[in-house]
């Protein structure tokens, strides 16, 4: 089950992509978090994702919001995946203890091994406060993240 609307969202720490330690709770207080699971680097719907994301990023990440996006891929598929789509915000590996934080927030899918398509807008105070899982071949509307994003 999903972490749902109004839920505090569950701290987590997770190396990105050049192996630097990322804390959701460093965020408390400076910044809202656009926390995004997805299932896989090098995937067509992910790769497509990632990208609009970088290509509409200042909505994403500026002064008041962070975007983080977490796959099970490990750190240096995360390094290589970065460098090649000229990705500049952390992509967090939840590789091992494998899926962690993707069950804390009840995106895991067991039988897959990975994270289904789950987004989580939390609070500068740590609470969650739009959320969307989509399955597994279903891409995100990033307008959706805006126009929430525009609420808080």
């Amino acid at each position: 089950m999903a972490i749902e609307v109004g839920d505090k969202a569950p701290d987590f720490e997770l190396k990105d992509n050049h192996g630097a330690s990322v804390r959701l709770s460093d965020f408390r207080g400076e910044k809202a978090v656009v926390l995004l699971f997805y299932p896989f680097a090098f995937t067509g719907v992910c790769t497509g994702e990632l990208c609009a994301l970088r290509d509409r990023l200042p909505h994403f990440q500026n002064d008041d919001v962070q975007l983080l996006a977490v796959s099970n891929d490990s750190v240096p598929t995360l390094r290589v995946f970065g460098e090649q789509e000229g990705l500049e915000y952390p992509l967090l590996s939840d590789f091992w203890p494998h899926g962690e934080t993707s069950r804390a927030y009840g995106v895991f899918d067991e039988e897959k091994g990975c994270a289904v398509r789950g987004t989580f807008i939390i609070d500068k105070e740590g609470v969650v406060r739009w959320t969307v899982v989509n399955g597994l071949p279903d891409a995100r509307d990033l307008n959706e993240y805006i126009r929430a994003l525009d609420s808080l």
